[in-house]
């Protein structure tokens, strides 16, 4: 059977690079960008888009009528630092736009569905090295309310209904073809931006800051990897824990300074994103992901690094 599959989100920074890995196995024609604004990327001339905001359910109805996908990968969400400016907004997109695509794919018997959870479900009394996929989750951020409560629709959907749902908490995702999207961790974007075009950035967050990391090729790698998985191998319907690289600001300078000497690195005092980055995690266990469908990051940091410079210097 052909896949037809729909890409709701597809402007963000991680539908941008997920469209185009799946129309490169998939066929351009069978993936079907979605986003409430026209994009911006490649993405427009390569496949179908559509027009579509996932709080209108009679217009992802129209969507799901036209297309029968046999997947969804549902991107749609306010982050963590964005959702704090206007938090019932976050609650609304991220929580009822879910609550549409899982009603509407048992409606219209949707094989598979994507949704991200993320490490924002952790929170203050949450272990902070080596976290466990089962443990304290107490989050202290609208993101990561939604996030939790949306882990365990999900699992409900799949234990009441028999839906295939499958989801990865996130860390900090880094990537340098599109924008970052208002999270707590894009200072690990936005630091090789101005390393190239002003040879020093200043960090929100201080400088033993330590959070879990991931390249977003490993990410979008490992997102397909997780909906190839067959059914059986799927132990976690909530969200699997997800890692790759953990690292301070002041080690991914140390880092860049290997590529650009000169670089200079200055923290700013105060900053909100601050208190948040400080409810996550250090580090992440993703034992129960490499176990059940062999997951396994392939960039280090200096890897990371090295790719992140010759792709923005390139752009």
């Amino acid at each position: 059977m052909t896949e037809k599959i729909l890409v709701l989100g597809s402007n963000g920074q991680i539908g941008t690079e997920l469209v185009t890995a799946l129309r490169n196995t998939y066929g351009e024609s069978n993936v079907v960008a979605c986003d409430i604004r026209r994009p911006d990327y490649d993405i427009k001339n390569s496949g179908p888009f559509e027009f579509v905001n996932v709080l209108e359910k009679d217009t992802l109805n129209t969507i799901f009528n036209k297309y029968k996908p046999t997947q969804v990968y549902l991107l749609a969400a306010l982050l963590s630092a964005t959702g704090e400016q206007n938090p019932k907004l976050a609650w609304d997109l991220n929580m009822n736009g879910l609550l549409n695509i899982l009603d509407l794919a048992i409606v219209y018997k949707t094989a598979k569905v994507y949704w991200p959870s993320s490490i924002a479900v952790f929170g203050p009394n949450s272990p902070k090295d080596n976290t466990d996929q089962f443990c304290v989750m107490d989050p202290n951020t609208v993101y990561g309310i939604s996030k939790l409560a949306g882990e365990r629709w999900c699992e409900y959907y799949h234990q009441k209904f028999g839906l295939d749902v499958r989801s990865i908490r996130y860390p900090g995702l880094i990537s340098w073809k599109a924008a970052p999207g208002g999270g707590t961790t894009d200072y690990a974007i936005h630091i090789f931006h101005d390393a190239l075009k002003k040879g020093n950035y200043d960090c929100f967050l201080s400088a033993e800051t330590e959070l879990p990391m991931l390249y977003m090729d490993d990410a979008i790698r490992g997102t397909i990897q997780l909906m190839d998985a067959p059914a059986d191998q799927i132990s976690i319907r909530s969200s699997y824990n997800f890692a790759g690289l953990s690292f301070t600001p002041e080690v991914l300078a140390s880092e860049i300074r290997k590529h650009i000497p000169d670089f200079k690195l200055s923290y700013t005092a105060n900053d909100p994103r601050q208190q948040i980055a400080d409810s996550w995690p250090r580090s992440i266990n993703d034992e129960i992901a490499k176990n059940d469908w062999g997951w396994k990051p392939e960039f280090n940091l200096s890897k990371m690094t090295a790719d992140m410079l010759t792709n923005l210097k390139n752009k």
